[in-house]
């Protein structure tokens, strides 16, 4: 079997997302790794790249080396009865624990057919041996396994890991633009290159390799109300109850949700295309003003590529019922259709894409509001070009709001 090593590739400070930055130190941060662990981990070239996103985007001080002093401990000494009662009582307790867990590997082979004592008796083999305990001969007699199928084993584990020696380099590759992106959509984007390569992963096994590596992502849940509906202004009959969008641009869903950075609050507003999920126009500011809602619609008018009308669904927030939005609609041909009352669940896509934005690209508070700004123009271009949807059968929202706009050229 012959393997391509990867030939090394020289990166930039360009090559890695504000996203990723603020992923790496956040997790120096707290704890998970130290800033040389997080260069080898992900690959980062440049000897002190990481201490140089840590003292720009760090909440600790980087400036000076951290020194960790550990407290003296002082141990009595035992007579030589103390000693022996003790050794007596360790032998006793070990005996017992190597027939509980013997019996308990026995009931899991039985059950579950795991062949449990089988994958780990080599390995233990091997540890009592690098521990100098006993001699590789000695342990095999007693775990009652030979010498050469340790060395089967090993060979096997040895031919698959370089194998797979590829894989880690791709998914850090993919993760330095979207740091959260799921399990599906990672073996998604990397099965041709795997097939290309002529690496043979399944998905249960691509997922017990994150999963072994350290690569899976928790999800996150947050929620906090942005919308005020009991006011006097007017409200729309929802007109989506019974329609479904059959092409881009005949209905576009919006939601404003909020973001946080060190200098406080923020709040985004965001229209999304809801045929092909493409983000259309969004807005950042320090409040929910309906003056700033309005530059988020007006984005999504100039980056219309169809021509005909269109339906504006939201929720009956203050901001979509001002006069001035209301007028922005009117004046662009698009009908308002809002909510039931304050349902979530009328506007579900619109709560969808906000809840991406902010559980896999806005992940750690920025600085200020010019770097959260550059974050959010990152996240939506990664988000519209990159991010592969289950919804959409694995296409991003780009290429579905491209093939629809190419299609409808040919007829």
């Amino acid at each position: 079997m012959t393997t391509q090593i990867p030939t090394h590739v020289k990166r930039t400070q360009r090559d890695y997302s504000l996203g990723f930055k603020l992923q790496v130190v956040a997790a120096v941060e707290k704890g998970d790794m130290t800033y040389k662990q997080a260069q080898s981990i992900y690959g980062i070239q440049g000897r002190s790249t990481v201490l140089t996103w840590l003292r720009k985007h760090g909440k600790m001080d980087w400036t000076q080396p951290v020194r960790i002093t550990m407290p003296k401990t002082t141990k009595a000494k035992e007579t030589p009865a103390q000693k022996i009662k003790r050794l007596e009582k360790e032998l006793e307790d070990e005996h017992l624990r190597n027939l509980l867990l013997n019996e308990a590997v026995d009931i899991i082979d039985a059950e579950y057919g795991a062949g449990l004592r089988k994958k780990v008796l080599s390995q233990g083999a091997r540890s009592l041996q690098k521990q100098k305990v006993t001699s590789l001969n000695r342990a095999c007699e007693l775990l009652g396994i030979t010498r050469q199928a340790i060395y089967q084993r090993e060979t096997r584990e040895l031919c698959r890991a370089i194998e797979l020696a590829p894989v880690k380099a791709m998914v850090l590759d993919i993760r330095r633009f979207m740091p959260r992106v799921g399990g599906r959509k990672l073996y998604f984007l990397l099965k041709p290159k795997f097939i290309e390569k002529g690496i043979k992963l399944g998905r249960d096994n691509f997922f017990s390799y994150l999963k072994r590596e350290g690569l899976l992502v928790k999800p996150k849940h947050n929620y906090t109300k942005t919308t005020h509906s009991k006011h006097w202004m007017k409200k729309h009959p929802n007109l989506l109850k019974e329609f479904t969008p059959l092409s881009p641009e005949e209905v576009f869903v919006s939601d404003i949700t909020y973001v946080q950075s060190e200098q406080g609050v923020h709040y985004l507003s965001l229209v999304t295309d809801a045929f092909s999920r493409k983000i259309m126009g969004y807005e950042l500011s320090d409040e929910m003003k309906a003056t700033d809602v309005v530059k988020a619609l007006k984005m999504t008018v100039n980056n219309r590529q169809y021509q005909g009308h269109a339906v504006h669904h939201s929720d009956r927030g203050l901001q979509y019922c001002s006069a001035v939005y209301q007028s922005a609609l009117q004046k662009n041909g698009i009908r308002a259709s809002m909510t039931d009352g304050y349902d979530c669940y009328q506007n579900a896509l619109a709560e969808r894409v906000n809840g991406i934005l902010k559980q896999e690209f806005l992940l750690y508070p920025c600085s200020n509001l010019d770097e959260l700004k550059r974050l959010v123009e990152e996240s939506v271009f990664i988000y519209n070009e990159m991010r592969p949807h289950l919804s959409l059968g694995m296409r991003t929202p780009n290429q579905v709001h491209k093939k629809d706009q190419q299609q409808e050229q040919l007829v």
